[in-house]
């Protein structure tokens, strides 16, 4: 009983601020926090605070300062819907939310951590992943004729998604570093090899910037967008109009649509068997590290390349391919069939 009381945090003490105080809280906050979180960060937050303040609105709930059985009753009900990594996200955000109004931090009790536990339990923490564009993949996207498909007759539309398949594989880019790169960072050498440089992604978030290679073969889907766009300075892909002329910098939501519509029209068979929809702005991503592993790279080589901070979404993304190259399966490749 000593150790159950130990592991109960202490009761949220009781709110005292005054709707004036948390608005005044929140604005100094807002001012002192600008230009402190990257652009998606911000969104997502304001995304999750007006689900959460709808759903409060909708159940005759206080949103701010929020109770600890309003936060768990709002963890249940989007369990029912939601993946447990948003669930997981909403909750951070209402913390955060409330430690910018200087005020109690509901998620931080018992009531809301069994909501979470309560959601665990019945769907698992397992994220669900986007497919990967592997190798195999890319080959067969870039084969495919049509891969514009809302805009078959466009070919400079065509030039820049091949373009924008193969930089983003190569590079390892999530879809905000992707739609970031600008012809000034890049260096081609005489043999065709380049690096470009991604002035900033989620893990440096102070922009200290990294040069990841871009391989000759790479670099000549590259070149021959580059060319066509007539792109001299400023962002490398950018939106093609009906007409062909070109447009200003991508949005980063775009590279799924994108991969999509490609994956779509070149009929791929997806490698883990799921529909095209599965597919994202992260495939790339997730497939060139797939195929490092296949290479036999090692976790700290994959790291480097994809710069990520912690092996944990490495493992996530290539437990596949590891599966498929565990002792098991060595054996079961080399044993007689039973």
């Amino acid at each position: 009983m000593r150790s159950l009381r130990a592991a109960v945090p202490a009761t949220v003490p009781a709110v005292t601020l005054t709707e004036a105080d948390i608005w005044d809280n929140l604005g100094k906050y807002a001012e002192a926090a600008r230009g402190a979180f990257a652009a998606n960060t911000e969104r997502a937050m304001r995304s999750d605070i007006a689900l959460f303040t709808d759903w409060c609105h909708q159940e005759a709930r206080q949103a701010m300062p929020a109770s600890p059985e309003t936060v768990a009753a709002f963890v249940d009900a989007m369990a029912a819907s939601k993946a447990p990594a948003s669930v997981r996200r909403y909750v951070a955000s209402i913390a955060s939310f409330h430690r910018a109004a200087v005020a109690a931090n509901p998620c931080e009790t018992q009531a809301v951590k069994l909501a979470l536990r309560r959601m665990h339990n019945a769907k698992g923490r397992a994220q669900l992943q986007a497919s990967p564009l592997n190798e195999g993949a890319v080959r067969k996207l870039l084969e495919a004729r049509g891969i514009s498909r809302a805009r078959r007759g466009n070919p400079m539309l065509e030039l820049r998604n091949r373009a924008l398949l193969v930089v983003g594989y190569v590079t390892l880019c999530r879809e905000g570093e992707l739609v970031a790169l600008r012809f000034d960072d890049l260096k081609v050498e005489a043999d065709g090899f380049a690096t470009i440089r991604i002035r900033r992604s989620k893990g440096d978030q102070e922009g200290r910037g990294a040069t990841v290679p871009i391989p000759a073969d790479a670099m000549r889907h590259l070149a021959k967008w580059i060319t066509a766009a007539g792109i001299k300075d400023g962002a490398l892909f950018r939106a093609v109009r009906h007409s062909g002329s070109i447009g200003g910098p991508l949005d980063p939501g775009a590279v799924a649509r994108v991969f999509k519509t490609m994956a779509t029209v070149a009929k791929l068979k997806l490698p883990d068997g799921q529909a095209t929809p599965r597919v994202s702005g992260h495939s790339t991503r997730i497939g060139a590290a797939q195929d490092m592993l296949r290479y036999k790279e090692t976790l700290a080589a994959i790291m480097v390349s994809g710069r990520w901070k912690s092996p944990e979404m490495v493992g996530r993304y290539v437990q596949e391919q590891e599966a498929r190259d565990s002792a098991a399966s060595r054996i079961a490749a080399a044993r007689e069939p039973f």
